[in-house]
C-alpha cells in the first residue's frame, strides 16, 4: 500500500494546487508527552524547547557496533521500545558564528525508504558537487557493502519506492533551487537491489540514430499504489503533457510490472485526474477539476461499480488522503464541505455516510499518522500554528509506539516514514526548529534503534536559535499565526528581519529548521514570520481571503505582525528590515511602500515586482489554467496592478534596497528584476544587486548560496548594525 497525500506546495510564486496527487506521506509530527484523554487531546510543542534537550544522540555502549557504512546500532539491553534510553549530547554553544558555507551546504541525503522485508534502506544521496543524486541501497544488518546505483550521468533521482523486497522504483528528478532538493519530472526507473537489472518504466527516450528509444511516453508518470498481493507490481497514473494532448490531457492508470516494464491499462479519465484505491487496487475515488478549477468528485460505492457523483452529504467540497480499512468499505479521509479547514472523517462507502473523528475550526489537518505497513490513521497533525498531534485512541499500540519515540528524543519531533511488512521495523526521522534531521530504524522485536544518516551533521543544534510560535489579532480582527526566532538567551528588543514566505497561497511557515532563519539569527538578528491571510494550512476559505490582496490586506497582516513584535518588546523599532524570496521578495519591497515608517532596508530575492509583467511573462501565464489563476488571485485591472507593483512605485521606497536574481529563472524571469532595477535607475536611486548566471528561481550551487549570505550579512550590518 502506498500512502496517498496531496503534493504539498514548494513555496514558489504561483504554484497551482494539484488535488490529491500521490506521494509517500512523510508526516510531520509534533508531540512532547502523552496525556490522558480520548479522541481530542492536543499535545503542543513548547514555545522554546530548552537548549539542553537538543540534540539527542544514540549513546554507544558495550552492545554498540558500527557497520561498514557508518551507521550506529544501539541495543537496549532488553528494555521495551517505549523505554529506550538515549544519551543527551549537551555542550555549550560556540562563541564563534557558524560559517556561511555551513548554511549553504546541501544535506547528505534527500530521501530514505525502508524495504518491505526490512532488510534494506534506500537513500537518495547527492554527490559532493551536487550535480547528481544517486541511490544507495544499504543492508541494515551490516553484512554487505552499500550498493550505489546511478541512473545516468549528472542525473537526479527522488521518491524511492519499494515494489518488492528486492525491487525499487525511483523518479528521475530535477533540482528545485529554493528548497535545494530533487523533484520528479515524471520519468520512472526501476532496479533490483544489486543494480544488475534496470528498467525504464516511463520516459521519453529519443532515437539516437543508431538505436530507437524503447519508451515514447509523452507525459508525467507517478506511482499511485503498490499491489501488495502481486509483489513487484504497482499502479501508475500517467497524464499526457498539455503541449502534446492539450490542457485537458487524459490520465491513464496502468498496472506495471516493475521487473519487466510490461504495463496494462486498467482505468482512464478523459481529463487530468487523481485516483484513490482500495486495498485490492481498485479505483474508488476520482478527483478532476471543473472549467472553473473547482474539484469534481466521483466515487464507486462498491468496487467494480459505475462512477457516481460524491453526494454533498459525504463531501461538500473536497475529499483527499483516502485510506481504506481491510473490509474495502470503511475508509478514512480528509474532507472539507465549505472550504473550511479539512478534518478527518470515517466514511462508509456503501451507505454513503460519515463520522467526524478529529478536526479544528481554525487549522486544517495537515498530516495523517498511519498505524503500520497497511494500517489506517491513528492520529493527525496540525502544524500551521504551534505543532500539535491528536490521537484517535491513546491506548492503541501505534499511539504508544509513537509517544515512546518522542519520549526517547525529547525536544524533537518524530515523523514515521515507513514500516516493514511485519511491522517489526519502523523507519522514522527526528528533527526540530534547530535540528535539520536524522533518520533511524527501530527494531521493535530486538528493542534497538539504528542511526541511518544525519541530514547535515555539521549543523550543531546547540548553536541554533529557538523558534517561538505566536498568534495575534489583526486590526480588522482576524486571528493569525506566526513564528519569532532569536538567538537563545536574547532579551529585550532585537534588530529584526521580517521574512514573508513564498507562494503565497497553499504555502505557510511552520516550526521547522530553516537555513535563512538560522543564518540570520546566528548573525544577531531576530526573524519574524507571519502566516498572513492567503497562507496554507487553514483551509481554502482562509486562502481566498488573500485573493487580490497582494498589495493590500496581505501587507497589512505583515505590518500588524511587526507591530505585535514591537509592542511585545521583541523588536527594536529603529532596526527593522524586510527580506523574502519569490512572493516573499514582492512583500519585502511592497511592505515598505505601504508602511515606510517601519523599515530601514529591504532585500528582494527572485521576487515579483511588476504584476502587469507577471500577467505577460513567466511559466504561469502560458496555460489557460495559469491565466485563470492569475486573474483569480491578482485581478486584471491595470490601475490596480500598477498600484500594487513595487516597480511602479519606486518613488515611495526611501530605504536602501538589495536585489538578488538568477538569470535562468523561468517562474519569475529577469523581466521582473529589470523592471525594478530600471525604475530605480530612472529615479537616480542606487540599489545593490547580485545577479548570478546559471541559476534559476533561487540559488542551488553552494558557492552561490554562500555568496548570497555574505552579501546579506554585509548589507544588514551596514543598515541595521549588530
Amino acid at each position: 500500500m502506498l500512502r496517498r497525500a496531496p503534493r504539498w506546495p514548494r513555496g514558489a510564486v504561483g504554484d497551482l494546487k494539484p488535488e490529491g496527487a500521490a506521494r509517500i506521506a512523510r508526516h510531520l509530527i509534533a508531540l512532547r508527552t502523552l496525556r490522558a484523554g480520548l479522541l481530542r487531546p492536543s499535545f503542543p510543542v513548547p514555545d522554546a524547547p530548552p537548549g539542553d534537550k537538543l540534540p539527542v544522540r544514540v549513546a554507544p555502549s558495550a552492545h554498540t557496533r558500527t557497520s561498514s557504512w557508518g551507521g550506529t546500532v544501539y541495543a537496549s539491553n532488553g528494555l521495551k521500545w517505549a523505554a529506550l534510553v538515549c544519551g543527551l549530547w549537551v555542550t555549550s554553544a560556540s562563541a564563534q558564528s557558524v560559517t556561511v558555507e555551513d548554511f549553504a551546504r546541501h544535506g547528505t541525503v534527500s530521501a530514505v525508504s525502508l524495504s518491505p522485508g526490512g532488510k534494506y534502506v534506500a537513500m537518495a544521496v547527492p554527490t559532493e558537487d551536487g550535480l547528481e543524486t544517486q541511490l544507495q541501497i544499504v543492508p541494515l544488518d551490516g553484512s554487505g557493502n552499500v550498493q550505489v546505483l546511478r541512473f545516468g550521468p549528472q542525473q537526479h533521482v527522488s521518491d524511492p519506492i519499494w515494489s518488492d523486497d528486492d525491487q525499487i522504483v525511483v523518479s528521475r528528478a530535477k533540482m528545485e533551487a529554493l528548497h535545494a532538493r530533487p523533484y520528479s519530472y515524471g520519468e520512472l526507473l526501476s532496479s533490483d537491489v544489486r543494480g544488475k537489472t534496470q528498467e525504464t518504466l516511463f520516459a521519453y527516450v529519443k532515437d539516437d540514430g543508431a538505436r530507437t528509444g524503447r519508451r515514447k511516453d509523452q507525459g508525467f508518470a507517478n506511482i499511485d499504489h503498490i499491489l501488495e498481493n502481486e509483489p513487484g507490481s504497482v499502479l501508475v497514473d500517467f497524464t499526457c503533457w498539455s503541449s502534446v494532448c492539450g490542457e485537458e490531457s487524459p490520465t491513464v492508470i496502468y498496472k506495471v510490472n516493475t521487473r519487466t516494464g510490461s504495463r496494462q491499462e486498467i482505468e482512464r479519465s478523459s481529463r487530468p485526474a487523481s485516483f484513490y484505491y482500495d486495498r485490492d487496487g481498485k479505483p474508488r475515488l476520482r478527483i478532476t477539476r471543473s472549467t472553473n478549477d473547482l474539484p469534481v468528485l466521483h466515487y464507486r460505492p462498491a468496487a467494480g461499480g459505475e462512477w457516481q457523483t460524491v453526494p454533498k452529504s459525504l463531501a461538500g467540497y473536497t475529499m483527499y488522503g483516502l485510506t481504506f480499512d481491510k473490509d474495502n468499505n470503511t475508509a478514512y479521509a480528509l474532507i472539507s464541505d465549505r472550504r473550511e479547514p479539512a478534518q478527518l472523517y470515517k466514511v462508509d462507502f456503501t451507505s454513503g455516510t460519515r463520522d467526524l473523528l478529529i478536526g479544528r475550526d481554525d487549522a486544517a489537518v495537515t498530516r495523517l499518522l498511519y498505524g503500520g505497513h497497511d494500517g489506517v490513521p491513528f492520529g493527525v497533525i496540525f502544524d500551521s500554528d504551534k505543532p500539535s498531534i491528536r490521537y484517535l485512541d491513546n491506548t492503541s499500540e501505534w499511539a504508544k509506539l509513537h509517544a515512546g519515540l518522542l519520549k526517547a528524543f525529547p525536544g524533537q519531533m518524530v515523523s514515521i516514514l515507513d514500516f516493514s511488512r511485519d511491522n517489526q521495523k519502523v523507519l522514522f526521522t527526528t528533527w526540530s526548529d534547530r535540528h535539520p534531521g536524522s533518520y533511524y530504524v527501530l527494531d521493535r522485536g530486538a528493542g534497538k534503534v539504528q542511526l541511518i544518516s544525519q541530514v547535515r551533521a555539521w549543523i550543531k543544534p546547540e548553536q541554533m536559535a529557538p523558534m517561538r510560535p505566536f498568534e495575534f489579532k489583526t486590526k480588522d480582527g482576524l486571528k493569525l499565526f506566526g513564528f519569532y526566532t532569536a538567538k537563545a538567551g536574547a532579551t529585550g528588543p532585537q534588530p529584526l528581519v521580517v521574512m514573508a514566505h513564498g507562494g503565497p497561497y497553499d504555502v505557510y511557515d511552520s516550526w521547522t529548521f530553516d537555513d535563512d532563519v538560522q543564518f540570520l539569527a546566528s548573525r544577531g538578528y531576530a526573524v519574524l514570520q507571519v502566516n498572513f491571510r492567503g497562507s496554507g494550512g487553514r483551509g481554502e476559505a482562509f486562502e481566498q481571503l488573500g485573493y487580490r490582496e497582494w498589495g493590500g490586506k496581505m501587507m497589512d497582516d505583515v505590518a500588524d505582525g511587526v507591530r505585535w513584535a514591537i509592542d511585545n518588546k521583541l523588536a527594536d523599532p529603529d532596526r527593522i528590515c524586510t527580506y523574502g524570496a519569490s512572493f516573499g521578495g514582492y512583500a519585502a519591497l511592497m511592505n515598505p511602500i505601504r508602511y515606510p515608517e517601519l523599515y530601514k532596508c529591504a532585500i528582494g530575492y527572485v521576487g515579483v515586482y511588476d504584476l502587469q509583467v507577471m500577467h505577460k511573462e513567466g511559466d504561469i501565464q502560458g496555460t489557460k489554467s495559469g491565466r485563470r489563476y492569475l486573474d483569480r488571485v491578482l485581478g486584471d485591472d491595470p490601475a490596480t496592478l500598477a498600484a500594487n507593483s513595487p516597480a511602479r512605485n519606486v518613488d515611495k521606497i526611501k530605504i536602501p534596497v538589495m536585489l538578488v536574481q538568477g538569470r535562468l529563472d523561468q517562474r519569475v524571469p529577469m523581466d521582473q528584476f529589470n523592471a525594478l532595477e530600471s525604475a530605480f535607475k530612472k529615479q537616480g536611486t542606487p540599489v545593490e544587486t547580485l545577479v548570478v548566471g546559471g541559476e534559476g528561481h533561487g540559488f542551488y550551487k553552494p558557492e552561490n548560496r554562500a555568496e548570497l549570505y555574505r552579501r546579506m550579512e554585509a548589507f544588514l550590518g551596514k543598515y541595521l548594525g549588530k
